[in-house]
């Protein structure tokens, strides 16, 4: 239920910024005054950001898939030896 709440906080979110516009924290109406469009802007700034993350996830995932793992993951399984961790109470 919480991604879909947090889902549509974000779309809220999105909808009062188109309407008010990003550098307005007031909501005063400054019409063609240094304005900056949702539009090309904005949105295309976000699909560049989102791209450049994606290729930065996709080149670790697929080059270096061990290099964010934890080092006890890779110690081969030994049943006659007992892990130094575990100790008898």
């Amino acid at each position: 239920m919480l991604p879909f709440i947090i889902i549509a906080l974000v779309i809220l979110h999105f909808l009062f910024s188109h309407e008010a516009g990003s550098n307005n924290p007031l909501g005063i109406e400054f019409k063609y005054i240094d304005h900056i469009t949702m539009y090309p802007y904005y949105i295309l700034k976000d699909i560049y950001g989102l791209i450049l993350f994606f290729i930065f996830f996709i080149f670790i995932v697929c080059f270096f898939p061990n290099a964010l793992g934890h080092t006890d993951n890779y110690i081969f399984a030994n049943s006659m030896v007992t892990p130094l961790h575990i100790v008898p109470e």
